[in-house]
Formats: C-alpha cells, structure tokens, sequence
C-alpha cells in the first residue's frame, strides 16, 4: 500500500463520512454470480449476489450490524467456499458487498478507499515496485474518477464515477 494522504487526513475523512466504503459490483461471469450456490436459498437469491474488494472501510453502525449476523454469515460461511459445489466461491469477496447490496445499498460507497489497478487482467491486480511510486504516479491516482470493474465475463466491465477523498460521489 502506498498512502495518498497523512494519517490524520485520512482519518478525519473516514470519521465523517456519511458511508461505509464497500466496493459492491454484480459480475456476470464465472468468478462473479457463476459462484453463486443455491444453497444458500431462501436468505440468498441470486440476483442479490455481489462481488467486491477485500479492502473495505464501515461505519460503525455497520460494523455493529455485521458482527450482529449470524443469518446471512452462516449461509456464506457453510455454502461460500472454494471446492463447494465445484465452484471457487470466495467468501471475503462476497459477504460484505452481498449483505449490504441486501440491507442498505444506499449507506455504502460502492468502492473501496483503496486503489488498485485490474487493467492486466491478472489474477491479482498490479503491484508497484519502489521505482513504479513517482509523485506523477500519485497524482494520477488521486485524480481518478472512475472506478472499473473488470469482470470475469469477457468484455464487460462495470464502472461508476467518483471523487476520492473529497466526500462527493457523483453515481
């Protein structure tokens, strides 16, 4: 990870947000809805399936209501794993954008406070080496305002604008 902001900018920021930051995107493909499992019916339908980051950032209103869930986490915890039903279905990528795309997908960010760069499409996204991290670099990235989904679909990818670090979302 490489900071965009100090500490007590970041800090300040999250402390007023009026959102949790889950990154929630439906993804057709094979690594998205394709690991959807029918077990977890009724509590889970398909159509509310969601894939997001691993990073993620809650209000603790929130936070209170994930550690209170025991209905939704037990069908991710039983029915999201890889090998079930010969699927790869990975739970931290799932869980959280499903849960809040079901109870409030209002109250969350639709991104992560992080940034990372899918456009390899790679298993994993890319990684920056120390000679990689220029101050041009930095700014490139804080003047992002679109966020791409790259899907596990060939050809679709999903996006949403947005303004890092400055409380405006512009969906």
């Amino acid at each position: 990870c490489v900071p965009l902001h100090n500490f007590d900018y970041i800090y300040n920021y999250l402390m007023h947000a009026n959102m949790s930051f889950v990154d929630c995107f439906l993804d057709p493909g094979p690594h998205g809805n394709g690991r959807y499992s029918e077990h977890m019916l009724p509590e889970v339908e398909k159509k509310d399936f969601r894939k997001g980051a691993q990073w993620f950032s809650m209000r603790r209103q929130h936070a209170l209501i994930v550690m209170a869930d025991s209905l939704y986490y037990s069908r991710f915890r039983d029915y999201c794993k890889p090998g079930f039903d010969g699927k790869n279905c990975i739970a931290d990528e799932h869980y959280l954008p499903t849960f809040f795309n079901m109870i409030d997908p209002g109250g969350i960010a639709n991104w992560s406070v992080t940034h990372v760069d899918w456009s390899e499409r790679k298993w994993h996204p890319k990684s920056y080496k120390a000679q990689d991290v220029t101050e041009d670099l930095l700014n490139n990235i804080t003047s992002i305002d679109l966020s791409i989904h790259v899907t596990s679909e060939a050809k679709v990818y999903i996006s949403s604008t947005f303004s890092y670090f400055n409380n405006t979302v512009k969906l």
